[in-house]
């Protein structure tokens, strides 16, 4: 006790130095709780800001806590909205936020953003804001164009990095990337590769020429291979690559300076990109393989076959791996014999839609899991799995902390025994003792649920399709898994026995995602009664639904169930919604801890209750 007290006597500064070496979020929030003089020196000496929902702090309340903040992380829309399962306008907006930062944060250098609405005035504002910035990071975000990219790179003078990855982008023309002046050269990293529009070759020469620390380039499937080359001969210290398109049909004098270029980028660690890629141009790659740690070939469906064994055979380093399901078993068995250190594999459907026999099975992940034993990050899409396969696999594999199989036919069962596949996932959570992310799908009962609550005891993120039996599924869930930070829930048959009966729970956890359950309103309610802390949003695309709750305000002025809108509609901003409705069926609940209250920018589909 004494050593605790002599802590507060410590000056400030001192105290502040000691707080700089948690670099944890968690730690740094943990520190401030202790007193109100660690609070002051924690609140003025964070400069790491991460907010894992833009809804659950007001950004004035944000940014005035923390004033000396230089680096902001915030992410907005609900995972499944990769999915297409929240609706386009459902909200997400940056624009608050920026401007909160804008007023009080004068030295924020680096806004790292996902799935956020993005506006040009708002990438306006930044630019001319933040007289030291350094770093945008923009991830499935939209709602903005290249005149925001223009704006910031015309006024930040300082830009190290610019990074838009899968946004959805307006492309106005070229101009963007003229707008970088020609005092730019701290330029780290650059990828414009979800870009659709074309690019001034020599407009990017003349940037990467101007910008020697240049590291990261990710290019867009407008640049030529002689571009490409160019490039690289301008800036053969890069380590991280997207290529453009890779596309000739001979030996060009294109292709030739391309192979010469490669040969010199010694540094080159991580490859993407390959745009209507053609076999001849795979061997031009050939030189870089060996001491390749990255290689994402999601975009390149024509990388298959002997072409792809001969490109990953020689990738004896490599740690991180992207591919389509094109590849087969015979490319994932190549990846097992070859990639002896690959620590992350993720498989993506190249037709999500496709009949017909499944181009990668459990064959080619046993191979994997035999030849990979650092393994320790999958996705998985496929159309079927094994009991027998998944309890091999953990057994192989047991250090994983994600583990996300995707079977893209709902409640598909072993194709061999025909049995659910809980004992294969409960395999999985029962041997991976450091699981932190993990997605199931198949044929699933609730004994696997009861297998996922028991040994789940590290899993902070839990997704779940099609499975389930009842409510008790979802329940053993919320009991066990004590470190579960975020549940998202599609087409099950979990109902508000699920949802009302670990309501603390909740509280504890940053968001809970339900969608075609059997969630009613009267459920949804109960849960917002009971827990003032979490703002409970029941969404409902069905216009003629609420038409219907309007017309029922009208006619029932006496009843007390009043649902939140955002002001639209009526006078009160509110849908009524009288007893015998009171057990409609949700469509999509959304449910999040905030210190904010409701949110004023929800559209007329979403009800906050």
């Amino acid at each position: 006790m004494k050593a605790q007290s002599a802590m507060f006597y410590f000056p400030e500064e001192v105290m502040e130095h000691i707080f700089s070496f948690l670099t944890s979020h968690r730690d740094r929030n943990t520190v401030s709780t202790v007193c109100k003089a660690w609070y002051k020196i924690e609140r003025l000496s964070r400069r790491q800001l991460f907010v894992g929902n833009c809804y659950s702090v007001q950004p004035g309340r944000a940014a005035t806590r923390f004033p000396g903040i230089r680096s902001l992380s915030l992410k907005g829309k609900p995972h499944f909205a990769d999915f297409d399962l929240v609706p386009p306008d459902w909200g997400g907006f940056a624009g608050p936020w920026i401007e909160a930062m804008a007023r009080n944060c004068p030295n924020l250098e680096e806004i790292r953003m996902k799935r956020m609405v993005v506006s040009d005035e708002s990438l306006e504002l930044l630019a001319h804001s933040f007289p030291n910035f350094k770093t945008l990071v923009l991830v499935s975000c939209e709602g903005f164009s290249t005149d925001g990219l223009a704006a910031v790179a015309r006024n930040c003078k300082s830009l190290r990095d610019l990074d838009i990855q899968e946004n959805e982008i307006e492309d106005r023309g070229a101009r963007w990337l003229n707008s970088f002046s020609d005092s730019c050269t701290s330029l780290v990293s650059l990828n414009f590769a979800c870009l659709k529009g074309e690019i001034n070759p020599k407009s990017l020469e003349r940037l990467v020429s101007r910008n020697p620390n240049l590291k990261s380039l990710r290019l867009n499937r407008s640049v030529q291979i002689e571009t490409l080359a160019k490039i690289l001969t301008l800036c053969p210290n890069l380590e991280d690559l997207g290529t453009g398109s890779l596309n000739v049909d001979h030996f060009s004098e294109g292709y030739l300076n391309l192979v010469e270029a490669l040969r010199k980028c010694k540094n080159l660690k991580s490859l993407s990109g390959f745009w209507d890629v053609s076999p001849i141009c795979l061997v031009a790659i050939y030189p870089v393989c060996e001491n390749l740690i990255g290689l994402n070939l999601s975009y390149a469906p024509t990388v298959q076959g002997q072409d792809f064994v001969n490109l990953i055979q020689r990738c004896v380093k490599l740690q991180r791996l992207w591919v389509l399901d094109s590849v087969g078993d015979k490319g994932l068995s190549c990846v097992a014999t070859s990639c002896k250190l690959l620590t992350e594999l993720r498989v993506f459907p190249s037709d999500i839609y496709a009949a017909g026999p499944s181009i990668v099975t459990e064959e080619g992940l046993l191979a994997i899991s035999f030849g990979c034993p650092n393994l320790t990050s999958l996705l998985y899409f496929c159309h079927s799995m094994t009991n027998s396969a998944l309890i091999q696999i953990s057994q192989n594999l047991p250090n994983f902390t994600r583990f996300r199989l995707c079977i893209l036919e709902p409640a598909k069962p072993d194709p061999v025994t025909s049995d659910p596949l809980d004992e294969g996932f409960g395999a999985i959570v029962k041997c991976c003792k450091n699981l932190r992310r993990f997605s199931i799908s198949g044929l699933l009962t609730d004994k696997v649920f009861y297998y996922i609550g028991k040994y789940g005891c590290k899993l902070e993120m839990l997704s779940i399709a099609f499975a389930g039996e009842g409510d008790k599924g979802m329940v053993d869930v919320l009991r066990g898994c004590k470190n579960l930070r975020k549940l998202e829930i599609r087409d099950c048959p979990f109902g508000d026995g699920a949802l009302l009966e670990n309501v603390g729970k909740l509280e504890t956890m940053r968001s809970l995602w339900m969608s075609s359950c059997e969630i009613s309103l009267d459920g949804c309610r109960n849960l917002a009664r009971k827990m003032g802390r979490l703002n409970v949003e029941v969404i409902n695309e069905r216009e003629n639904e609420i038409d219907e709750g309007l017309n029922r305000n009208n006619n029932n002025n006496n009843n007390n169930n009043v649902i939140s809108g955002n002001g639209n509609g009526n006078g009160n901003g509110g849908v009524v919604v009288n007893g015998s409705n009171g057990m409609k069926k949700v469509e999509k609940l959304y449910v999040y801890r905030t210190v904010a209250g409701p949110r004023n920018d929800a559209p007329d589909f979403v009800w906050i209750l």
